[in-house]
């Protein structure tokens, strides 16, 4: 469910592909804004990240939400991976912040999926003064036998896809050889190990998270310069029961972070 007690602005943004990116700008009309990246198979509407803004917009910040290319109410169409892609629609909206809005990017932050991304854009962009990484995967050969079984990649390597279908039959979505090839390509390690130092990175990992281990969060502890961890104790993928904590941690470090 959408914030209704904040000001919001929907938002098109075309990205490099000139497909639309559709988002919600939310908050004062001027200031420094944060932007949020949602996770796989997710959206703008994301209810981890939306409990986020409130604390955001009244500590005075803009918050902007959007879709990546292929998922919730933008164009384009949905494939799994597109880690590179997700990076260079982020870098649009970067762009239209600054540009179109003319206000400064105080912070870029991903959920899950989008925790990758950030860490990736870091890695290759660095213009953005904070990245907070929320229940980010740290090795991405990992989840993949979990996710699609050794049924699903042995169709894969033999047929080049597989379908995954819901409980009923239907297909959600295409896994190509090519797609899972390169998810498998990038190292998150070597992304987080080159951010340079003038970038704080925050990261925030749920001890009881069954999609992603804790262990991942203290993997990027280790490798990245200028880094700060905080383990949210009970806390699962989604911060189902941790949300107060969530924005606490997170508006905090963004606030301290002048």
């Amino acid at each position: 469910m959408e914030s209704s007690s904040i000001n919001q602005e929907v938002i098109e943004i075309a990205n490099k592909e000139d497909e639309k990116l559709a988002g919600v700008l939310e908050g004062p009309p001027d200031g420094d804004v944060v932007i949020l990246c949602h996770g796989f198979l997710s959206s703008k509407r994301s209810s981890t990240l939306q409990t986020i803004v409130p604390g955001l917009v009244e500590a005075g910040f803009g918050v902007l939400r959007f879709d990546f290319s292929g998922n919730g109410e933008s164009g384009g169409e949905f494939e799994f991976g597109n880690y590179w892609k997700e990076v260079e629609d982020l870098r649009s909206v970067v762009g239209f912040v600054r540009g179109v809005k003319k206000r400064s990017v105080k912070a870029v932050l991903g959920h899950s999926k989008g925790g990758d991304v950030v860490i990736l854009y870091a890695a290759k962009y660095g213009d953005v003064p904070i990245v907070v990484n929320v229940s980010g995967r740290f090795d991405l050969s990992r989840g993949v036998e979990e996710r699609f079984g050794k049924e699903g990649l042995a169709a894969i390597a033999e047929h080049g896809y597989w379908d995954v279908k819901d409980s009923q039959g239907a297909v959600n979505y295409r896994v190509t050889k090519k797609s899972l090839e390169e998810r498998l390509c990038i190292s998150i390690e070597k992304a987080a190990r080159t951010i340079q130092k003038n970038v704080r990175v925050l990261t925030v990992h749920g001890t009881a998270d069954e999609t992603i281990p804790v262990d991942d969060g203290r993997s990027f502890d280790k490798v990245i310069a200028n880094h700060a961890l905080v383990l949210v104790e009970g806390a699962d993928h989604r911060y189902s029961r941790h949300r107060e904590d969530l924005q606490q941690i997170v508006c905090s470090f963004i606030e301290s972070s002048d």
